[in-house]
């Protein structure tokens, strides 16, 4: 009991630090994220310690948000990184004290930059937050732990107003879904935001097919032949009637004795469910889901068929 209530504590103090936060959403940080819309050039982010991890996080959300960020470890720079920044740029400096040596060390030359500096600080008394054009307050009442001084609320504050800094700038630059997915070209994120129906369906001889008038036979040959469990039916100009399960074929031959005899029409479902080859690959995830079937007859402009999908390869791309 010791353990889980330790546990507690630590969230409800955390939690508490970041309530506190909400009213600091206020004319500074409308300030901040204003001067971060205008930076003409890179965010730079910069903090040493825990606020450097920290940093680094806030750094990388920027950018995979669209706006161009890197971090500038503060001791590097005072070593030649400093080279890294150029005019047009925005210094976002991180320090809970607001008084670490390093970070003040590199202030002398952003000034002579120009650079807008933005701090995110504890103490806003601090040198670091009189040398800021914009102060964040990331305070918090007390540190989680019973000596109280491992930074843990103080971090997730920061990390907090990290992410309400990025999503703020995110909405006011009016970033899209296909804007995003620029920013995310690989991995599960990028595949379901960028790739379209058209680009994993099953084309040409690829499609289970028959006539409206091939028999119960030739419609289980093409099923077994093209391996997807379900075949579609079409009329003779070529147009989607309906379509054929293997689960149809099985309640068929429960129920009916003449079933052999049967002509595809007979035994189709008639308006089977369709996607637009131009929809994106994860709505034809949704579909299947809604309907519970593992494939999609797909439709071009004019409604003509031009392919199937299969829910085995959205799984195999990663779609799902």
């Amino acid at each position: 009991m010791d353990i889980i209530q330790s546990g507690i504590k630590v969230l409800q103090i955390e939690a508490e630090a970041l309530s506190r936060l909400i009213a600091r959403i206020d004319r500074r940080f409308v300030d901040a994220v204003n001067a971060l819309h205008r930076c003409e050039g890179r965010v730079v982010v910069s903090g040493m310690g825990k606020s450097g991890i920290i940093g680094k996080k806030i750094s990388a959300t920027l950018a995979s948000t669209g706006t161009p960020s890197f971090f500038l470890h503060p001791a590097e720079g005072l070593h030649g990184d400093i080279g890294m920044i150029s005019r047009g740029d925005v210094l976002l400096a991180i320090s809970n004290s607001g008084e670490t040596e390093e970070l003040l060390k590199i202030l002398p030359s952003i000034k002579r930059l120009g650079l807008f500096l933005i701090s995110m600080t504890g103490n806003s008394r601090s040198a670091l937050a009189r040398e800021s054009d914009v102060t964040l307050d990331i305070s918090v009442k007390e540190e989680a732990g019973a000596m109280g001084i491992v930074p843990t609320a103080s971090t997730t504050a920061t990390l907090a107003m990290g992410d309400a800094l990025a999503v703020a700038l995110f909405e006011l630059r009016g970033i899209q879904e296909a804007d995003f997915a620029f920013f995310h070209p690989g991995g599960m994120l990028g595949r379901r935001l960028l790739l379209r129906v058209k680009d994993v369906m099953h084309r040409g001889d690829d499609i289970p097919a028959v006539k409206e008038e091939a028999t119960f036979k030739d419609a289980l040959f093409e099923m077994t032949r093209k391996k997807m469990g379900m075949t579609t039916v079409t009329d003779g100009d070529g147009k989607l009637t309906g379509v054929i399960t293997d689960g149809d074929l099985r309640r068929l031959l429960e129920k009916e004795e003449q079933v052999f005899r049967k002509k595809a029409k007979e035994l189709m479902s008639k308006k089977p469910k369709t996607i637009d080859e131009n929809a994106l690959a994860a709505k034809a995830v949704q579909v299947m889901e809604s309907f519970s079937i593992t494939v999609l007859p797909v439709t071009g402009e004019n409604g003509e068929m031009t392919g199937v999908v299969h829910l085995h390869d959205l799984l195999k791309i990663g779609v799902v």
